[in-house]
């Protein structure tokens, strides 16, 4: 279980870092689907891994990183959506 952990969370800071750089190096918005779902399963997979580790500080910020970027997809989706 604990290698399944460990994968998880450096899957989950891999993504972080891939968002960011492509963000950064503006090969992808910001503010768009893609991105946020990165961050999303990025965030997910450290707030996993932080909550099985006991390191709550982090594990409660990748929560609320998580419901940020579920808000975000939501707002996208509504955006997106033919009315």
């Amino acid at each position: 279980m604990s290698i399944l952990m460990a994968v998880i969370g450096w899957a989950g800071a891999a993504l972080l870092l891939y968002g960011y750089a492509m963000v950064s190096s503006s090969r992808m918005s910001g503010d768009g689907t893609p991105y946020q779902l990165i961050n999303l399963a990025g965030a997910l997979g450290l707030m996993i891994n932080s909550a099985y580790q006991g390191a709550w500080p982090s594990a409660i910020l990748n929560v609320v990183w998580t419901g940020i970027g579920v808000a975000a997809l939501i707002k996208l989706s509504r955006v997106k959506a033919p009315r």
